[in-house]
């Protein structure tokens, strides 16, 4: 076996290996780093908005084109792609979305959810909502599909 052979079977090794350990760990960070940015030191309630034609077929911060029609959400810092309950403190509804970019780019609002997750929520503008972490899936991201076929 050559050394370049080698070497390239001890990096891929590293990398899958690596991953397991993030899709292990992720749901406690998530969770972590979410609960303490902004339940601990705010201890109000979060509001949500909601975004739709004006970017839907554009690409988002995971890679992916948004789909105003899918249940997904924008965050600032949970991680892209992981999955988060959000609830409607108005009427006690609940989902499940998967975060798939960036925002909302506005100081009073903690997350911007997809047209069909807020029609679901029943919103009518900006609501206030509580989000709980559920679960994380860093393969569900087209920048990471895309980065894990290169290496195949």
């Amino acid at each position: 076996m050559s050394k370049l052979s080698l070497a390239v079977i001890v990096i891929a090794s590293s990398y899958f290996f690596n991953l397991v350990g993030v899709v292990e760990a992720a749901p406690r960070h998530a969770k972590q780093m979410h609960e303490n940015k902004n339940h601990q030191k705010a201890n109000k309630p979060m509001t949500a908005s909601w975004y739709g034609a004006q970017f839907h077929g554009k690409k988002t911060a995971s890679g992916e084109v948004f789909n105003m029609y899918e249940m997904t959400a924008a965050h600032k810092s949970l991680p892209l792609s992981s999955y988060v309950e959000v609830t409607n403190l108005k009427n006690h509804r609940s989902i499940v979305v998967r975060i798939n970019d960036r925002g909302p780019f506005h100081s009073s609002r903690s997350m911007d959810l997809s047209l069909a997750a807020a029609k679901e929520l029943g919103m009518n503008g900006t609501t206030p909502i509580d989000i709980t972490p559920v679960a994380y899936n860093p393969l569900s991201t087209q920048s990471n599909r895309n980065k894990l076929n290169k290496r195949g």
